[in-house]
């Protein structure tokens, strides 16, 4: 389990790549210093020096003891002629050089890695030369040393902070699961606490949001699932009394047909719920087909009109029409569910005589059609929740309005499938007036 922890990895991860790091460094700077070990200048520098300072001392004495105060520190002097034997590992060739030539400056004959035998020629009187040695090989040693510790130390010191900080970046994350636990158990008011600003706040405050929304779906299903037993229920209770009533023979003959006639009303009722309900689920999906086509919108709202003769004949509603020729693409089926719902909902809310104006108004960018009835009015406060659905001006929900709350939920559904936009503007007492916009491309 170790192992599969996201800590772990990061520390496993953070470590290997500082130890990489740390290991390139180190043979980069081997390979840097090999190539640019001490310049020779330098060495040349330092025994023209010694020589100078040998030739100053006069005592053979003193002399002897400068040799060995920098025998200590590293520098080796021998003085040689033409015939002496080879010294410090030097060859006959490399000695001769210092007697086969015409300067006195020094002359560096080998050396690497700290290490450097010069020679210089000319001491004497041109019989004898001086060949020092410069063996600072201890020195280039320790800076390795020293290198190479530093670099551990910044391995375990590095280690330990990516242990720490690591369980910094993991505990949002820690958070995040338990919270995820939490609304998966159902506790949907689970919220997430953060003050950093950073991508794991963002992803903290993304997940509240989430939540949020998880919860005011989660209670409109409940509000759903309330409103439909609530909308089936009431019909189903009406059908069961009146024909548990027929089948024990209560009500009289002459009065089974008024009662028969509410069970078909309420059977009626139950059959809209049913199809509205399945027409609400199809709209939801992704997958409701829309199939556009080119139409007259005034010859549409005519039709809807005319089959809609029986309700506003039977109220007396006038009807007015002011319908200007014209053509949109939509998907004519749905479309014309809108303008039963809307024409039907004006006829239901329209008082006896009342009356009903349709109108279409033709820009270049819209087109805007006016729904406007003499009925009783939307209250103010009712407004922002007609397009609800199950939402109802009427509380009490009667049947006689033979409505579900459904029908402008519809259509605010099919209207914004095709970008269109519905407003609605109501007074109490002085009618209720829909405009539906609809763009022309």
């Amino acid at each position: 389990m170790v192992r599969k922890s996201l800590r772990f990895r990061i520390v496993v991860t953070f470590i290997g790549i500082v130890l990489a790091s740390l290991i390139i460094s180190f043979f980069l700077f081997m390979q840097f210093a090999e190539k640019n070990s001490t310049p020779n200048y330098l060495f040349t520098s330092i025994a023209e020096d010694v020589a100078k300072v040998i030739n100053l001392i006069d005592d053979p004495e003193k002399v002897n003891a400068f040799a060995d105060l920098l025998n200590k520190l590293g520098i080796d002097i021998a003085m040689v002629n033409d015939s002496s034997a080879p010294v410090f590992s030097l060859d006959k060739e490399n000695m001769a050089t210092l007697f086969n030539t015409n300067t006195t400056d020094a002359v560096f004959l080998s050396g690497k890695g700290g290490l450097a035998i010069v020679g210089i020629p000319k001491v004497d009187d041109g019989k004898s030369a001086f060949i020092i040695k410069i063996d600072f090989s201890m020195i280039v040693l320790g800076l390795r040393y020293i290198l190479i510790l530093t670099l551990l130390a910044v391995l375990v010191i590095g280690s330990l902070l990516i242990l720490f900080m690591s369980g910094y970046i993991v505990k949002p994350i820690k958070k995040l699961t338990v919270a995820a636990k939490e609304m998966a158990s159902g506790n949907l008011s689970f919220r997430l606490t953060y003050r950093n600003k950073d991508e794991v706040g963002e992803l903290m405050e993304s997940f509240n949001r989430m939540a949020s929304e998880l919860q005011k779906m989660d209670a409109v299903r409940d509000d759903f699932v309330s409103n439909v037993s609530h909308e089936m229920q009431s019909p189903l209770t009406s059908i069961r009394g009146f024909t548990r009533a027929l089948q024990d023979g209560v009500i009289p003959l002459d009065q089974q047909k008024e009662h028969l006639d509410i069970i078909y009303e309420e059977t009626l009722r139950l059959s809209r719920l049913s199809d509205n309900l399945l027409r609400l689920a199809s709209l939801d999906s992704e997958h409701h087909p829309v199939n556009p086509t080119t139409f007259q919108l005034d010859e549409q709202l005519r039709r809807t009109i005319v089959f809609a003769e029986p309700q506003w004949a039977r109220k007396d509603i006038m009807i007015e029409l002011d319908l200007l020729p014209c053509e949109i693409t939509v998907d004519k089926d749905l479309f014309d569910q809108v303008w039963q719902n809307l024409i039907n909902n004006a006829i239901k809310y329209t008082e006896q005589e009342g009356t009903i104006h349709v109108e279409i108004e033709v820009s270049e960018p819209f087109v805007k059609v006016y729904i406007k009835d003499s009925g009783r009015g939307i209250p103010e406060e009712a407004l922002p929740l007609i397009f609800d659905r199950f939402y109802m001006v009427e509380k009490a929900r009667s049947s006689a309005l033979k409505g579900n709350g459904l029908g402008l939920s519809i259509v605010m559904k099919i209207l914004k499938i095709h970008d269109c936009k519905i407003e609605v503007e109501s007074k109490v007492g002085e009618g209720t007036t829909f405009v539906v916009t609809i763009p022309r491309t």
